[in-house]
């Protein structure tokens, strides 16, 4: 199955790309891999949460965090597939970086993170598969609370 019929099984539409909030491009190709730079989970160009991640009062929920990484994920799949001619020209997944906006008390990076890679295993399959860092850091552009970046492998 193709990325693209695996994407309209799941009932996932690929957002439009983000326009970058700075001097950078969204993704870029060198030999078969794509780079993404980080990706936040805005939904057509707005965060749907702010904040830092945690358990408490005015803390964005773990729960709610991991939706917003695989959000970042879907537009990270988005920002590569703009630069190679489309979704199906993505071969698989090598190396994920996660960054979680959180408090310092609040070590559950990887189990917010787990929801940029279960999507990117739900996509791609097997290809999916791929290296992670999962990592807490205290603010992230725009207040955001989750970033991903991603490294595809690309059909040559």
């Amino acid at each position: 199955m193709t990325v693209s019929e695996n994407l309209a099984q799941l009932g996932i539409d690929l957002p439009t790309v983000a326009t970058p909030a700075g001097a950078y491009v969204p993704a870029k190709l060198h030999g078969d891999l794509v780079y993404t730079a980080g990706q936040l989970p805005l939904v057509a160009g707005v965060l749907p949460a702010t904040g830092k991640v945690g358990d408490g009062h005015n803390l964005v929920p773990p729960s709610d965090a991991r939706e917003y990484a695989r959000l970042s994920a879907l537009n990270a799949i988005a920002a590569a597939a703009s630069v190679v001619g489309g979704v199906d020209n993505l071969t698989g997944v090598l190396k994920v970086t996660g960054f979680v906006a959180s408090v310092p008390e609040f070590t559950g990076q990887p189990g917010v993170i787990n929801g940029a890679s279960e999507l990117l295993g739900d996509v791609f399959g097997d290809a999916g598969r791929h290296a992670r860092s999962a990592v807490g850091v205290p603010v992230l552009p725009l207040d955001s609370p989750v970033e991903v970046e991603v490294v595809f492998t690309v059909a040559v």
